[in-house]
């Protein structure tokens, strides 16, 4: 069974940057996409990002690209979200998943089966 814990999370003032990690343990990492997905007060979880297992594909939301960066190592199990240029509305809980069944990229909620515990990002001057 694959667990994942972030962390990274934290407050930062518009246009600050921060980095959050989600570290697996359990499985194949290498083996399985991963994702990151958010949840802002009151909103449905939403996509963010996602990596293949090779790291050879990513794709992201609309409302991310160009100012976050997905990446992996999988030497380390674990993924990385590098958010640059950050927005209030970029304010929510990040969540890191994994897709153990498959290893190309999934932007759906439901083609992960495993999550992690969720790490808070407010931005806010």
């Amino acid at each position: 069974q694959v667990q994942l814990v972030e962390s990274g999370g934290g407050l930062v003032q518009p246009g600050g940057s921060l980095r959050l990690s989600c570290a697996a343990s359990g499985g194949t990492f290498s083996s399985y996409a991963m994702g990151w997905f958010r949840q802002a007060p009151g909103k449905e979880r939403e996509f963010v990002a996602t990596i293949s297992g090779s790291a050879m594909t990513t794709s992201y939301a609309r409302f991310v690209q160009g100012r976050f960066t997905i990446s992996r190592d999988n030497a380390k199990s674990t993924v990385y979200l590098q958010m640059n240029g950050l927005k209030s509305e970029d304010t929510a809980v990040y969540y890191c998943a994994a897709d153990t069944e498959n290893t190309n990229v999934q932007i759906a909620t439901t083609d992960y089966d495993a999550w992690g515990q969720g790490t808070q990002v407010t931005v806010s001057s």
